[in-house]
């Protein structure tokens, strides 16, 4: 037999007070005007039956369930940017809120079955997330609470929390300048000729302005720029073992942690050693760029923070989109001045 739910009256029944002024003691209202001896009553009463807040009637009475529903493709089931979902599940956390976690393989179908379900429950706010970012599909659904883009953009919900790829972008430049690299730079993963019309991403578009805008305001230009579309690992080693054939730069900037993995691979085979050689920048933080050797510089992806932010913003009544700064990891592999 199921066994019967502790309810409120109950703790009440054991405190020897009003069931309103129970309520009014957990729920936490700053001015009960109730001694601190009913407040203890009421405490050790709910702890003593095992008392646990009805949210759903909670939810009626509030129109808020304190819970929000974190809707992506694959963020909770790849490496890669589950820092998202840590950063928003210990903010909701903080806030007393409970996250509903969706994972929807970037299928239209199971998107809208996520929202629908999402909607069922009666959550205070949906978190669209994605891996990589991009713009991301919403159900045409009538949505009718607080909705933010996390990692990506839609035109149907402006409010979303991003990497600053432009400043990052920027960063990535000015490292190699810093390290005294001004010249003989070779850039790994875009040509902007060989790629003009073709869309990737706002964001990764944002990276390349910052990159190009760097380079100018610096009085530099890239020896080659080699283009792939997938920023793999084989790409990386492919390109670099191309390059190497008519070129020996003094640097590679490369546009994800993933081409560089690969072109460290080339330059090993070539006898090249990094930085003495050839130096290298990358972009993300992947988990690989520490297990390198010497150790990948990369300017990071603030997974957690923005994760965080996007539950903040949420519970604060959302305001305007975010720009989360991109932190620089300095490892081995520029040269040191």
């Amino acid at each position: 037999m199921q066994k019967k739910r502790v309810t409120l009256a109950d703790v009440a029944r054991l405190a020897g007070l009003s069931t309103t002024a129970a309520s009014m003691i957990l729920t936490g209202r700053p001015d009960t005007r109730l001694s601190a001896d009913a407040h203890a009553k009421v405490h050790a009463a709910a702890a003593s039956l095992g008392y646990r807040p009805n949210v759903a009637a909670r939810a009626l009475r509030t129109d808020k369930s304190r819970s929000i529903a974190f809707i992506s493709d694959y963020v909770a089931t790849t490496r890669f940017a589950s820092g998202l979902i840590r950063g928003a599940l210990a903010a909701a956390e903080e806030a007393k809120h409970v996250m509903l976690v969706l994972e929807t393989g970037g299928e239209p179908a199971r998107e809208t079955q996520a929202v629908e379900a999402a909607l069922d429950r009666q959550v205070d706010g949906l978190i669209f997330a994605a891996m990589r970012a991009r713009e991301v599909f919403v159900p045409d659904l009538p949505i009718n609470v607080p909705t933010i883009m996390l990692n990506g953009t839609s035109a149907r919900f402006p409010v979303s929390v991003l990497p600053d790829e432009y400043r990052g972008g920027r960063r990535a430049v000015e490292l190699l300048r810093d390290a005294g690299i001004t010249e003989g730079v070779a850039l790994l993963g875009h040509n902007a000729d060989s790629e003009a019309g073709l869309f990737r991403s706002e964001t990764i578009a944002r990276r390349f302005a910052g990159i190009r805008d760097a380079m100018i305001a610096n009085g530099m230009r890239f020896v080659a720029e080699l283009s792939c579309w997938n920023w793999e690992p084989a790409h990386g080693y492919d390109l670099t073992r191309k390059l190497l054939r008519t070129k020996r730069p003094k640097a590679l900037l490369c546009l994800n942690d993933r081409l560089a993995f690969g072109a460290y691979q080339a330059l090993g085979e070539a006898g090249i050693t990094v930085p003495e050689d050839i130096a290298l920048v990358s972009f993300d933080n992947d988990e690989l760029a520490s297990y390198l050797r010497p150790g990948l510089t990369t300017i990071g992806l603030p997974h957690e923070e923005m994760g965080r932010k996007a539950v903040e913003l949420m519970l604060g009544g959302i305001g305007a989109a975010q720009l989360v700064e991109m932190p620089v990891i300095e490892r081995g592999s520029l040269p040191r001045r």
